[in-house]
């Protein structure tokens, strides 16, 4: 039995996936808020948001994704990053999914992932939780209704969180696995109701087929101008640099939050929604993201709540400190309505630095960007995980590892290539720490990080004086009205200057150790600049 709107020639039997109980196509809001509810799969809260809790898994796991190796893809897959499947055990797998969703109820979205109509791919979710459907439904971009009735998925994830896999018939880690087959453009995801794995599944995706277009995927996120789609500022940061808050500028149209590409005729969302972080959101200070809390249909996922009023406690990390909200674009005012823009006139590398070293801005050569770019670096604090007692350096290359199927040296010379054929300026954005490391210093002022970002958008910023960093070789700005000149000079915030120099020793032999492995495949000017 089915019900909803689909292409007649393209239903799950079509595809080869028969048996299963009552499928529900392209369900909008409503009715997947209904049905969600109604299978007891969270709560309503205030406003008419979808509560969900996906514990165990609170976040994504990494170590169970894994891509099948098929010779199609033999000789373009970085394997030292991307753990092998056995095409055989994907095929075991698939057909125990399938078998465990006969006669199961299960939801289908059909959607895009690309704003961009000549780069765009098309793609099919089929969910075992209609509150998943309601998540890519908001994360994705959604064809008009009456085009669903010629959809034609090009990839199809199949989601089954009750499903447990075996390692050892499975070929896989765990209980819980997410495998992508690029030659049988199918991916299955089991063992967890963290709805992020759908997401990311799809950037994945992007970052395998885009390259071979000569189009940069970029796990960044993405503004413009009011009215001038040319003036594009793209910010590129890992989990927890301030990606989604310094890209929602009031002042400026929100392109997306999170995934985006660049081709021959500039910057495009990948996606039509956002995925923010909620731990201790702030409504003074990111109103527009606190308002889609209360939104009909938007998904919060994870957070605490009072279970009488229902009243949300963004101070709750009990359940994770991972927790947050999906809405669709629309949900912000100033959000672009086409996903479209021109092509980067900026470009901002957040790093969140606990080490206290780097300075709150700076700028930087093509060379030092890509060499930045391929280093991805970030730190954990102490308390954010079981261990970890100091400062410790993550570096994720071009910022978003677990995601880049194909070696970085891909990415990093597609983006070395548009900086230099677009003339984009690029900087280094610390939204870390100042005057000493985590434990001792404090926080960047998020006013100082949004003034000195904004005098580097209108230009003002080229227009003083700089000096030149001694640790990374970069250029560092020496006033900016609005800023406190000491805070531009990270050695001056430090009340012991020799114990900045030797905490900046310490983080540049660190950058050296991981960069080591890129300098077999980089160009001469990038292994200057990671000389500083």
């Amino acid at each position: 039995m089915t019900d909803g709107r689909v292409n007649l020639a393209q239903r799950l039997e079509d595809q080869g996936i028969t048996g299963v109980g009552r499928v529900h196509y392209n369900l909008m809001e409503p009715a997947l808020m209904t049905a969600a509810l109604r299978r007891g799969e969270g709560e309503m809260g205030l406003g008419g948001v979808f509560l969900a809790e996906t514990t165990p898994h609170t976040g994504r796991s990494p170590k169970d994704k894994f891509v099948v190796r098929t010779p199609e893809v033999e000789d373009s897959i970085w394997w030292e990053n991307n753990a092998p499947m056995d095409p055989a055990a994907f095929d075991r797998l698939e057909a125990d999914m399938l078998a465990h969703l006969k006669g199961r109820e299960v939801f289908v979205q059909d959607l895009h992932a690309g704003a961009d109509a000549e780069h765009r791919l098309d793609v099919r979710l089929v969910a075992e939780l209609a509150w998943h459907g309601l998540f890519l439904r908001h994360m994705l971009r959604r064809p008009e209704r009456a085009a669903l009735d010629s959809f034609v998925p090009e990839f199809t994830i199949v989601n089954c969180p009750s499903f447990t896999a075996d390692p050892a018939r499975h070929g896989c880690r765990s209980g819980t696995v997410i495998a992508l087959n690029f030659a049988r453009r199918r991916i299955l995801i089991a063992g967890t109701k963290y709805a992020g794995e759908n997401k990311k599944s799809v950037f994945t995706l992007l970052n395998y087929i885009l390259p071979g277009k000569g189009v940069m995927p970029m796990h960044c996120s993405a503004n413009h101008a009011p009215g001038n789609p040319d003036d594009t500022a793209v910010f590129f940061g890992l989990s927890g640099t301030g990606k989604t808050t310094l890209s929602a500028d009031p002042a400026r149209t929100l392109i997306g939050d999170d995934e985006h590409g660049w081709s021959d005729r500039g910057a495009f969302n990948f996606e039509g929604g956002c995925y923010a972080k909620t731990i201790d959101l702030d409504p003074a200070a990111e109103p527009e993201i606190f308002a889609t809390t209360s939104m009909f249909a938007s998904v919060v996922e994870n957070m605490g709540y009072d279970r009488e009023t229902y009243q949300l406690d963004f101070a709750d990390d009990s359940i994770t400190a991972n927790t947050r909200v999906a809405y669709p674009l629309g949900a912000i005012p100033n959000a672009s309505a086409t996903g479209l823009a021109g092509h980067p006139r900026n470009i901002m590398m957040l790093t969140c630095d606990a080490f206290g070293v780097l300075p709150p801005i700076a700028r930087l050569t093509p060379a030092q960007a890509m060499y930045h770019f391929l280093s991805g670096f970030t730190a954990k604090v102490a308390g954010t995980e079981t261990g970890v007692t100091e400062p410790q350096p993550t570096f994720s290359t071009c910022f978003g590892a677990p995601f880049m199927p194909r070696r970085p040296e891909v990415y990093g010379e597609l983006l070395r290539e548009r900086i230099a054929r677009h003339g984009a300026t690029c900087w280094l954005v610390n939204t870390g720490w100042t005057g000493g490391a985590h434990g001792t210093g404090r926080r960047m002022p998020i006013r100082a990080t949004r003034a000195l970002i904004a005098a580097a958008l209108d230009g003002s910023l080229t227009e003083g004086s700089f000096r030149r960093d001694p640790n990374f070789g970069f250029e560092v700005p020496v006033t900016v009205p609005g800023v406190d000149a000491t805070l531009l000079d990270p050695r001056a915030t430090w009340g012991d200057p020799e114990a900045y120099d030797r905490q900046a020793a310490r983080l540049v032999g660190m950058f050296a150790d991981n960069f080591a492995q890129y300098v077999p495949f980089i160009h001469d000017d990038v292994k200057a600049a990671a000389l500083g």
